[in-house]
C-alpha cells in the first residue's frame, strides 16, 4: 500500500483536468498532456533524507519567496531546483495550501483551455 502522503497527493494532483501519473526515475510523477508538473520523493529516495516530499513546477520568483519565508517547510530540490521548482515537505503538510501550489505548477505547464477548466472545478 502506498504510503499516506503520496495517497493525498495523488488525489490532489489527478483531479487537475487531464492530469496522469507516470512513474519515472523510480517514483511517481504528475503530468499534464505529458508536461510534468509534481514530482513525489518519498522517504526512502536518496534524496529525500528520511522524509517525503514533493517537487513542484515554480516561478523563480516564488520558490525563492517560500523558501526564505520557511524553510523548514520548503527547500529548492536538486536537478530541477535551479528552473525554480520548490521542494515541500510532507510531513506536517498544509494540504489545503499544498493543493494551492499544485494548481499553480499545473497552470504553469497546461494548455491555456485546460488552465480555464479550474475555475469550474
Amino acid at each position: 500500500m502506498a504510503p499516506r502522503p503520496l495517497i493525498r497527493l495523488r488525489k490532489l494532483c489527478l483531479a487537475l483536468p487531464e492530469a496522469h501519473e507516470v512513474e519515472a526515475w523510480g517514483e511517481p510523477t504528475f503530468r499534464v498532456r505529458n508536461k510534468l508538473f509534481a514530482m513525489y520523493a518519498s522517504s526512502g529516495n536518496h534524496h529525500g533524507a528520511g522524509r517525503s516530499a514533493v517537487w513542484c513546477k515554480a516561478t523563480r520568483m516564488n520558490q525563492a519567496m517560500m523558501v526564505e519565508a520557511e524553510p523548514k517547510r520548503f527547500f529548492v530540490p536538486p536537478y530541477v531546483g535551479p528552473s525554480g521548482w520548490v521542494g515541500v515537505w510532507l510531513d506536517g503538510a498544509a494540504w489545503d495550501h499544498l493543493g494551492d501550489l499544485l494548481r499553480d505548477a499545473y497552470l504553469l505547464v497546461a494548455p491555456k483551455r485546460l488552465g480555464a477548466k479550474l475555475s469550474q472545478i
